[in-house]
């Protein structure tokens, strides 16, 4: 059986402005229309949302869309809609100029979407293999700039009294027209004081802290300390073994990534402003 014959045995195949999806049961997208046309379909992901990018005339804008019974879900369409919901005040107080600005919201078809500037982003994310490639043959320069954006972010998250949960690579996107890093995807961040409420969170393996397995556990800015140097292990090596490549011999950057990750909290930089610190201290030393 090929990969599209599994695909259509499992799920619904839909078609808006000639784009297919899949979903998990037939939903009315007519809707859409009230934006323009659908040129691009996202429609992989757990979170129960499902995004298309559109276009009306010379505008694009990019919706997120909670309600549909999306084909990976893992939540049921009452609480994606919930949590699409309670991200608003998250992406208003978290505004930044690298994160997607939120520009919209709707309540509509039956759902709720949420609307943003669109962007002409290449997704760094491991489930992107085309534009994972093309990102990670950026100069290292480049990607540089790209890590200082995020860490610059986060720093700002953690000043806004915020902690980032479930942040990994599919969150990072770079535009090559206009050389700017976009953060997207940023709904579970949450304001502290934060403590884990399930035992093992939301979020990929490769950038999970020890603690984000734990219930009960303390959320905060040393566990975004850890994200932080799994990002660093992403964009220069691998976060899966935790090398560093392309910089075996540039230890300073090394050893302050791989403190970052270390288990023991009290082991790690306290802040992401001193991760930076020692980030940039270890760069001059290149």
């Amino acid at each position: 059986m090929t990969k599209d014959e599994w695909i259509s045995s499992h799920y619904v195949i839909q078609r808006t402005d000639g784009v297919l999806y899949k979903l998990k049961s037939h939903f009315d997208f007519s809707f859409l229309s009230k934006y323009g046309k659908v040129f691009k379909v996202f429609d992989d992901q757990d979170s129960g949302n499902i995004c298309f990018d559109v276009v009306n005339g010379d505008k694009k804008v990019f919706i997120k869309f909670a309600g549909a019974p999306t084909a990976r879900s893992i939540v049921s369409t009452e609480d994606a809609i919930v949590r699409i919901k309670s991200t608003i005040p998250i992406y208003r107080v978290l505004a930044h100029p690298s994160l997607t600005k939120l520009i919209a919201t709707d309540d509509i078809g039956g759902g709720f979407a949420l609307v943003f500037e669109w962007t002409d982003g290449e997704c760094m994310g491991r489930m992107y293999p085309q534009s994972r490639q093309k990102f990670m043959q950026m100069p290292l320069e480049t990607r540089m700039k790209v890590f200082d954006d995020v860490l610059s972010f986060h720093a700002h998250v953690a000043q806004n009294g915020y902690v980032a949960i479930d942040f990994y690579d599919g969150c990072i996107m770079y535009d090559f027209n206009i050389s700017r890093t976009v953060i997207c995807d940023i709904e579970f961040y949450a304001k502290m004081p934060y403590t884990n409420p399930l035992g093992r969170m939301w979020g990929s393996s490769r950038f999970m802290s020890p603690e984000e397995y734990e219930r009960g556990a303390v959320i905060d800015e040393i566990t975004n300390v850890y994200t932080m140097g799994a990002t660093a292990f992403a964009f220069f090596g691998d976060e899966r073994n935790k090398r560093l490549e392309q910089w075996t011999l540039r230890k300073g950057l090394y050893d302050v990534a791989k403190r970052a990750i270390s288990d023991e909290r009290c082991q790690r930089q306290q802040s992401i402003g001193q991760f930076i610190a020692d980030w940039n201290a270890a760069c001059e030393e290149r």
